[in-house]
């Protein structure tokens, strides 16, 4: 897979997703801002109903923001229409869902379910059965080829539906939680996949989770909240790939994220402490910005 590296491959700019049921409005979305670069890992965390899933469906093509700019690998997701919509979930992005069945169809063998998505793009037979052999043995399940998925684990179900997921060979993998329903043990050896097929294809990846442990298992996590994104964590040393065992031992960095105009979002925690309400002074000191809690004047 050939891209260019000159500019990020997933660019996302002032994003608004808002869903209107019955009368009520709500805002999934509220000016997200995100770039990730070709071959990267990123894992982004975040409270149930900050945007994760909804950010997710957009980059796979299932669903459309209300305004803002969304570009994966150039291509600008909001111009296409119909077919090409269709061309882009087929060859531009694979998809990992959660529950691994949803990947799968259950009367098919782990080798058929892979073969699957090249059938439908006309990929000769003897091709995508060789395809399929491949994969599953990157994923470590070349002797499951003639296995269905009743007769697989639930760790073995999610390797296949990677395989399935790279069928294609998509320079973007999404995964929505995919350790989430798995044991730990289950879940390292799932993450270590990922990271042999970052290596090894120099796929993409982006991760939707609520594992608190990878902060210390990619070199770089961002955290979204109230559909926004407010905090990306980083290694010092900066890491490449994703490691299935917490390196607890590395040093990271919090940074706050500003976004295309200007707005940050002030820790809740630090305007308990300042008793910051609705208003705050801004001051530069020695190239620093200083913010300060507005006082009362109390007079003499």
């Amino acid at each position: 897979m050939s891209t260019s590296t000159t500019s990020p491959y997933i660019v996302c700019e002032d994003l608004f997703k808002i869903y209107k049921i019955s009368d009520i409005e709500i805002v999934a979305l509220r000016g997200l801002d995100l770039e990730v670069n070709v071959g990267e890992i990123v894992a982004i965390i975040g409270p149930s109903g900050s945007g994760k899933t909804t950010l997710l469906n957009i980059l796979a093509g299932y669903d459309t923001p209300s305004a803002g700019t969304v570009r994966v690998g150039g291509k600008d997701l909001l111009r296409l229409k119909g077919k090409e919509v269709e061309q882009y979930r087929q060859h531009d992005v694979g998809f990992i869902w959660q529950q691994a069945s949803r990947n799968l169809l259950p009367y098919l063998t782990a080798s058929a379910n892979v073969e699957l998505p090249m059938m439908l793009n006309g990929i000769a037979p003897n091709v995508r059965k060789q395809k399929a052999h491949d994969l599953l043995q990157l994923v470590g399940l070349e002797h499951r080829l003639s296995n269905t998925p009743a007769e697989l684990s639930g760790g073995e179900q999610h390797r296949v539906a990677t395989a399935v997921a790279l069928a294609n060979d998509p320079p973007l993998l999404l995964a929505d939680e995919p350790t989430g329903d798995l044991d730990d043990a289950t879940a390292a050896e799932i993450l270590d996949i990922f990271g042999k097929i970052n290596s090894e294809l120099g796929t993409t990846i982006f991760i939707v989770t609520h594992d608190p442990e990878i902060v210390y298992k990619v070199g770089r996590i961002l955290i979204i909240r109230d559909g926004a994104m407010s905090v990306e964590i980083k290694r010092k040393n900066p890491v490449k790939g994703i490691t299935s065992a917490p390196e607890r031992n590395q040093d990271i960095e919090e940074f706050i994220l500003v976004d295309r105009s200007g707005r940050v979002e002030i820790p809740r925690e630090y305007l308990d402490r300042l008793q910051i309400k609705r208003k705050v002074k801004v001051s530069i000191e020695k190239e620093q910005v200083i913010i300060q809690a507005e006082r009362p004047n109390l007079g003499k």
